[in-house]
């Protein structure tokens, strides 16, 4: 059945398989001039730029106009694409919680605009402004269909302002051409607009956007239409230099250090749509500190990655695999090292570069390579760590991709298993999706390469989802060997065939309080190749969940679990226990009820219980957050869980907590003064880190960072940390 469906879309997913809306366009008119970016839109070219509005509501429905429109206009120089837009509003009580950059979109007001340059419905740049002027740019990859192709991390350096009335608000947009790439001679680019309005709990979008679809998808995008073709695109030359100094202390080795270091990155562009990245002696030590999480499987933990030089085009490096089974290439691996201990520890990047970007409207080409330093004392030798993959667009908005992924140890170093002295990992994807969004998938091929090790080693996926108003469903299959190695890549078990099966259906309510509830039945499959296809796993999953017309949020959650030990096991962690023994099956069974309330609230809350069986005892755990904004100027946070495990004796009982209570001050939109604290019985440990940021220029910032560190018994200090740091954005 599944190949049949694969079949028929593969065939026929050029054209949409559901009828939709005529496709909008706006005109952007030229102008021989320039606006002066203040909110007030006086300039006389603004009449020359016919109005474009009628927003669609998106939530509660998305069926009707607005209730409170939006309109906007666009003019255009050789350089410059400006945007202006007035936004209806009912009483000028806007809500803003932040006056830092790259704000959520979901707890503030905002009016955003979404510019799919290359016409793909793949990728495509976004610009969000506050009726205080705030802004926030993201990189948008994957279609827009989910969450994980959205990227907040990348900054360009463009202007806004804003101008709040009581009955409405004005935003002026200055969009450097340099920013962005797109084909010489360009006339059209795929656009959207859109709005959350949490005065009234409404969102609106100009391009017409089915409810089961997430409103930043770009297969339901307009177009802007530019009065003449656009020249070529010129980027200048981008110098970031830095210079950090600072003073820490080593606890633990009775060391105390004044490090300092210089270094920085390049930008330079590089034909119509490329984009060469270069970095010296980077500084890849992150001043915002990682979330403590508390875990309680038997599997690493994927986190996100935040160093801008990976930032730019990162979807054709990263979004390879699956990021529940096989990413080939984790960017975050690079940096990181295991020492002779196996801890992971901080191994230094000499320098690299980076060449991605589009070849043409259909091509894309990604190639990276990035030199680490040897640490003989600690085990570490010097890697070579390069990838290059290549994209094709093909039918409406899917591509096929392959690539290459090589760690290459250089050097001689007696220390070196000669098993790990490379890994490779090459591989093809097809990434379906289709013009509406209606049928989505992912079907890739990879094989791993080291010493002595050719055969077999293959991973591989078949996935392909149905998603419409009422239904959706979902059917895959993942195939990973034991002998597949990724290491630059994230995979956190191998030695598997998994099965997935789930189908939901969407209710939606004409009147009440739920603007929609749905029901969603889940079943997975775990099997061990190498013992025979035994079932070492399964999950069966059937959940409720809730929308509220005021944007809060409740789900419940029943799941029925397997687990087939294959070695000893502590999910508690604890020094010198007795673990639940290996070549043993568990059964166990929990119920999980959650709630989030409306995000924009002054006081907002999220909370998520969880209590029944755990392997041969019993669980109860309880995680939350409690946010209060003092709006526009700050946030203040208590967040943590609390995890109670009973296992019958003689294995270990545990009560993990997890505490983190921070703030962010936002003094201004150039001065800011966070602080995050820690506290973790898990991992024994309590961190903290404070950091002030002043962006004394665009995408420029100086810091002043606290870093310490205490073991949880005895408050006893690890670690302490002062920093300066400065970067400094120069276009040459």
């Amino acid at each position: 059945m599944i190949c049949a469906s694969v079949l028929f879309v593969l065939l026929f997913q050029a054209g949409p398989l559901f009828a939709q809306d005529e496709r909008r366009t706006a005109r952007a008119t030229y102008f021989d001039g320039e606006i002066t970016v203040d909110g007030v839109m006086d300039e006389a070219a603004w009449e020359m730029a016919p109005p474009t509005g009628d927003f669609w509501q998106f939530f509660p429905a998305d069926s009707v106009r607005a209730a409170y429109q939006t309109e906007f206009r666009i003019l255009y120089n050789d350089h410059t694409l400006y945007v202006g837009v007035r936004a209806e509003a009912p009483a000028g009580a806007y809500v803003v919680s932040t006056l830092r950059r790259d704000f959520s979109g979901t707890s503030n007001d905002n009016v955003t605009l979404m510019f799919d340059t290359y016409s793909d419905g793949t990728n495509a740049y976004l610009f969000g402004v506050t009726p205080y002027g705030v802004q926030r740019d993201v990189l948008i990859s994957g279609g827009g269909s989910d969450v994980s192709g959205f990227n907040t991390t990348w900054d360009e350096a463009w202007h806004a302002e804003a101008r709040r009335h009581p009955d409405h608000y004005v935003v002026e947009f200055a969009i450097p051409f340099s920013a962005l790439t797109y084909p010489a001679g360009s006339t059209r680019w795929r656009f959207q607009a859109y709005r959350w309005d949490f005065q009234t709990n409404e969102r609106s979008v100009w391009a017409r956007v089915p409810q089961n679809q997430l409103m930043t998808n770009l297969a339901f995008l307009g177009e802007v239409v530019f009065d003449r073709p656009l020249g070529s695109p010129s980027a200048p030359v981008a110098v970031i230099p830095y210079v950090r100094a600072g003073a820490e202390s080593d606890f633990g080795q009775d060391e105390t250090r004044l490090p300092f270091a210089v270094g920085g990155d390049a930008k330079v562009a590089v034909g119509q749509g490329l984009t060469l990245d270069l970095t010296a002696n980077p500084d890849f030590s992150n001043v915002e500190a990682d979330d403590f999480i508390t875990n309680l499987t038997r599997f690493e933990i994927l986190r996100p990655e935040k160093r801008q030089f990976f930032i730019d085009n990162s979807d054709l490096f990263g979004n390879f695999g699956s990021r529940l089974d096989d990413i080939p290439f984790f960017s975050r691996r690079i940096g990181i090292a295991r020492d002779t201990t196996g801890l992971f520890v901080e191994n230094r990047v000499l320098g690299g570069l980076r060449l991605s970007g589009n070849l043409s409207d259909r091509w894309r080409l990604g190639f990276l390579n990035l030199q680490t330093a040897a640490d003989r004392p600690l085990g570490i030798p010097s890697n070579n760590n390069m990838m290059v993959a290549l994209q094709r667009r093909v039918f409406a908005r899917s591509n096929v991709g392959v690539f290459l992924v090589n760690r290459q140890a250089l050097g001689d170093y007696d220390f070196l298993d000669p098993a790990r002295e490379y890994n490779r990992v090459v591989g093809i994807d097809y990434n379906l999706a289709s013009a509406d969004n209606t049928w989505t998938g992912t079907f890739y091929l990879h094989k791993s390469f080291q010493p002595g090790d050719h055969t077999g080693n293959y991973s591989a996926q078949a996935i392909i989802r149905y998603n419409t108003r009422r239904w959706a469903f979902t059917s895959d299959f993942v195939y990973v060997d034991g002998d597949y190695r990724a290491d630059l890549g994230f995979v956190p078990r191998r030695d598997l065939f998994k099965s997935g099966k789930a189908v939901s259906h969407t209710f939606w309510p004409e009147s009440g309080v739920i603007n929609n509830h749905s029901i969603r039945l889940l079943a997975l499959h775990f099997w061990r190749p190498s013992l025979g296809y035994k079932l070492t796993d399964h999950q069966y999953r059937a959940t409720w969940r809730a929308v509220f017309t005021d944007q809060s949020e409740f789900e419940l959650e029943y799941i029925n679990h397997f687990i087939f030990l294959t070695e000893p096991f502590d999910p508690t962690r604890s020094a010198g226990s007795v673990p639940l023994p290996g070549d043993t099956g568990y059964y166990f069974n929990d119920l999980t009820a959650s709630y989030a309330s409306d995000a924009s609230d002054d006081l907002y809350v999220n909370v998520e219980v969880t209590a029944g069986e755990f392997f041969n005892g019993n669980r109860l755990s309880v995680n939350g957050q409690v946010n209060l904004n003092v709006q526009p100027w700050a946030v203040f946070t208590l967040g943590g869980g609390y995890d109670r495990l009973r296992l019958p004796a003689p294995h270990p009982d545990a009560d993990l907590w997890l505490v983190s209570p921070a703030f962010d001050i936002t003094f201004s939109k150039s001065l800011f003064w966070s602080t995050l604290v820690q506290y973790s019985t898990q991992l024994k440990n309590v961190g903290i880190n404070s950091r002030l940021q002043w962006r004394f220029a665009p995408l420029s910032d100086l810091y002043l960072v606290y870093n310490d560190s205490y073991r949880t018994d005895g408050f006893v200090p690890r670690f302490r940390a002062v920093t300066l740091k400065i970067t400094y954005w120069l276009n040459m």
